[in-house]
């Protein structure tokens, strides 16, 4: 069986793909990435020089919005499971640049599945969003309640949920979305706000801290999500079409989060307070119980505890001297 996984050069497609050439060392883990300049392309290109070690590894870059090259790829292996991990990513961005938002979230989705169905792919798994919930009052937040997003990135994830009911209805392929919660671990994104704030300490720059730090979020280990998704792949599934929460169930100040940073790190952040961000949420809490049934798993990894391997990662491997 050979899998297709898109967004490869990406922190959570990296991991994914890591551990997919370890586990089926005889099936094709075929990776598919644009290699955006959205964030650091050294990173990405770092991610990948490990990923070609492994001899059943093959890397394509293509953009999603390109459908032949796409379905080349689709003709010329034999692929059964597809992990949709690519998107453009980022809420505040999503404002400044709609255009690459509605090519890669909306476009690019719609050509992945469609291919999918058309190839006969089996299990086809997508990354949605904690985003499409909006601001809400009562938590943890449950699947079943009604969503409302309030910025671009999210709306594009609630169409590609949208989409994919949608494709359940008329295809044979079993279809999840999981709505990722706040990912953390090694690989991680740098413009999400653990890395963004180790930069400014290790490069001693001011950090623009909205709200004054006043947001909650919801962490959870990538560990933690490579094991949901592998639990997937495993499970045989009845239903066409499922949405599950991917999240720790447990919600972290981030004022809490600079405190235990710079304390690990021995510096003084430079902090400038700015007003909140109206376009981000408050607070993500998210109930796990449905995948956690479903799969017959747990949550391992907590926050508290990986942060300090995390924070050694990044000083051993000097990340933030990484630029484009």
């Amino acid at each position: 069986m050979n899998y297709l996984v898109t967004g490869s050069a990406g922190f959570i497609g990296f991991h994914v793909c890591n551990y997919l050439c370890q586990k089926y060392k005889k099936s094709k883990i075929i990776g598919v990435d644009n290699i955006n300049n959205f964030y650091s392309i050294k990173l990405k290109k770092k991610r990948l020089q490990q990923l070609k070690k492994f001899k059943n590894f093959q890397f394509n870059k293509i953009d999603l919005t390109n459908k032949n090259k796409l379905e080349k790829v689709f003709k010329k292996n034999k692929i059964k499971t597809v992990i949709h991990l690519a998107a453009q990513a980022g809420v505040r961005e999503s404002l400044k640049m709609p255009d690459s938002y509605f090519k890669s979230n909306f476009i690019g989705f719609l050509n992945i599945i469609s291919l999918s169905n058309n190839n006969k792919v089996k299990k086809f798994i997508f990354a949605s969003s904690s985003s499409v919930y909006g601001d809400k009052k009562k938590f943890p937040l449950l699947e079943n309640i009604k969503i409302n997003p309030k910025n671009i990135y999210s709306a594009s994830k609630k169409i590609n949920e949208d989409i994919a009911k949608d494709f359940s209805h008329i295809s044979k392929m079993k279809i999840l979305g999981l709505r990722f919660f706040t990912i953390y671990g090694i690989h991680g994104r740098p413009d999400m706000f653990i890395f963004k704030f180790l930069n400014s300490l290790f490069n001693k720059k001011k950090f623009y801290l909205f709200n004054k730090g006043n947001h909650h979020r919801d962490y959870t280990h990538i560990d933690d999500v490579v094991k949901i998704i592998l639990g997937l792949i495993k499970k045989n599934i009845k239903d066409n079409f499922y949405i599950f929460n991917v999240c720790s169930k447990k919600t972290v100040p981030i004022n809490k989060l600079v405190k235990l940073i710079s304390d690990k790190v021995k510096t003084k952040p430079l902090l400038i307070y700015r007003k909140r961000n109206k376009i981000e949420v408050l607070k993500t809490h998210g109930d796990n119980r449905k995948i956690l049934k479903f799969l017959n798993l747990k949550i391992e990894k907590k926050i508290f505890i990986e942060l300090p391997k995390i924070i050694d990662w990044y000083k051993k491997n000097r990340i933030w001297q990484i630029k484009n």
